[in-house]
């Protein structure tokens, strides 16, 4: 089955091919970083995240550009709260350093680029003028009375105004949010430049003093990066009027070639069926959830519905999430812990025949995702082979390379989703056993064997990755038996204190050996 995307320009499901072959040029409107991110933002980053990631684990070359709309009204109001509008610079770099910590927390891959819009101010100026002189924006005096201008797009140059959010302009004069200014053309023209006000940060340009409108930041930093034409642009719904209809009219203006060949759009995050936003005070920031509920789990709920799709907010949600996702991961426990008791002995006809079903529920998975990215029916795909996993357990007399099957399934599957990325054997824990025995392991007399290159470990299979941490926890859990054992109950406990800070529990055995799992929050 060929992949099949919805296209917001079309209003159709189409069969996904790039431009160039398997190469595949993506851009994502990111964050105003003017406070902490939201669970609305992280919608946008776990969908897109997960789009770019089972793109590239079809086969396809990515290069994926999200931006910082780092010069904006909101940024520079807060700063006039601060005491300053020209620290806007400064809040949005320490609201940037927020956004990372936070998107790194729930398992999101780092863009090939994070371009800024302080940063891109020639690209953007040159952009205007060449709208300038292409007859599609005007000047006009600022209402400053400083001799500087303001530069508009003329709406009415442009054919094609209206195609992505499916208006006509009449539509739009009538509904849409537009920007008021009595001196336009046409009231749904919108601004290129903007005049600085006195109290607020601005550049030099041909128009004097001033800064880039909203949306042409997006058009030429993506162009930098991208190209004239992108394969795939993103955001969420809010932004298809006017922001994506306005970066098709300036973009397709200056080039004269398609902006962007598909459009996706995420729905909202609701509470109590309103969308969430900072407006109306009805948000939850990402680190406020966090502190409750672990990162893996906010992702898993985020994927559970389908991204075009609203979906509502609440902590019975999340408990439900929590729930499903610790199914998950119990039953890669199990499988784990059977593998090293199991017969080594060949399978029979019926393990064999069970082992090519799996073939038949990663396949199921594959259609799902194919199918416009279907992740809630990607998730059941991993539902079911859990499920089956288990009545194989249950059975007893269970194979060990049937069970290394169910256990290498699941994670691969689970691992395009990223949805165990803060389980013990994936990167992220692995990484933090790695630090932890590197920074402490000497003072413990750990003497397990590390490797340095232990991130090019974690690209094999999963349950090299698996067999990795384990090493590392044996290690630890070894040094916190001699600490017992030599009666020195507070190393013993500092061990097991410090371990369970990385997100592992200690667990003693009557048997006298020591199990390990995921300290899993309520």
């Amino acid at each position: 089955m060929a992949l099949k995307v919805y296209n917001t320009l079309s209003r159709e499901k189409e069969e996904f091919k790039p431009i160039n072959g398997r190469k595949v040029n993506m851009y994502a409107c990111g964050v105003t970083p003017y406070d902490y991110s939201h669970v609305g933002h992280a919608r946008s980053y776990v969908v897109f995240d997960t789009i770019v990631r089972y793109l590239r684990h079809s086969g396809y070359e990515v290069r994926y550009v999200q931006n910082f709309t780092d010069v904006d009204d909101k940024i520079i109001n807060r700063a006039r709260k601060e005491g300053d509008p020209f620290k806007a610079t400064e809040i949005a770099a320490r609201n940037i350093a927020a956004y990372f910590s936070d998107v790194d927390g729930l398992g999101v891959a780092r863009a090939d680029v994070y371009p800024k819009v302080s940063e891109h101010i020639p690209e953007i100026v040159a952009l205007v003028e060449k709208l300038l002189g292409k007859g599609f924006a005007y000047e006009l005096d600022s209402e400053q009375g400083t001799g500087a201008k303001d530069v508009y797009f003329d709406v009415s140059k442009f054919a094609g105004y209206g195609k992505l959010s499916h208006l006509d302009r009449d539509e739009i004069r009538a509904g849409a949010r537009v920007e008021v200014d009595a001196r336009k053309r046409n009231p749904e023209d919108f601004a290129l430049w903007k005049s600085a006000k006195p109290d607020e940060p601005y550049w030099e340009s041909p128009w004097g003093r001033g800064r880039p409108g909203w949306h042409i930041e997006c058009s030429a930093m993506s162009m930098k990066y991208l190209g004239e034409s992108l394969d795939i642009h993103g955001g969420g719904m809010d932004l298809i009027f006017p922001h994506h209809e306005n970066e098709i009219a300036q973009s397709e203006a200056a080039t004269g070639k398609p902006f962007a060949k598909y459009w996706i759009h995420h729905g909202f995050v609701t509470i109590d069926s309103e969308k969430m936003s900072k407006s109306l005070g009805n948000f939850f920031t990402i680190r406020d959830v966090t502190k409750k509920f672990r990162p893996d789990t906010l992702r898993y709920f985020l994927l559970s519905t389908h991204y075009k799709a609203p979906i509502d907010f609440s902590e019975e949600a999340l408990v439900n999430a929590d729930n499903s996702l610790g199914k998950l991961l119990n039953t890669l426990e199990n499988l784990g812990e059977a593998v090293k008791a199991a017969d080594a002995a060949p399978l029979s006809d019926a393990d064999r025949q069970l082992v090519s079903g799996i073939a038949a529920e990663k396949q199921k998975f594959v259609a799902a995702m194919d199918d416009d990215f279907n992740t809630p029916l990607a998730i059941s795909a991993l539902m079911e082979l859990s499920k089956k996993a288990n009545s194989y357990l249950a059975a007893g007399s269970a194979k060990k390379e049937a069970l290394s099957a169910f256990a290498s399934a699941i994670r691969e599957l689970g691992g395009i989703l990223n949805v165990f990325f803060a389980s013990g054997g994936d990167d992220e824990v692995v990484a933090r056993l790695h630090d932890f025995v590197k920074a402490e392991g000497a003072a413990l007399g750990i003497t397990a064997k590390l490797d340095d290159a232990w991130a090019e470990k974690a690209k094999l299979g999963a349950l090299d990755r698996q067999a990795y941490a384990e090493t590392i926890v044996a290690a630890v859990a070894d040094a916190r038996k001699r600490a017992r054992d030599r009666r020195d109950y507070k190393a013993s406990d500092a061990i097991r204190a410090r371990i369970a800070e990385i997100g592992i529990t200690l667990e003693d055995k009557a048997d006298g050996s020591v199990q390990w799992r995921l300290a899993r929050k309520p």
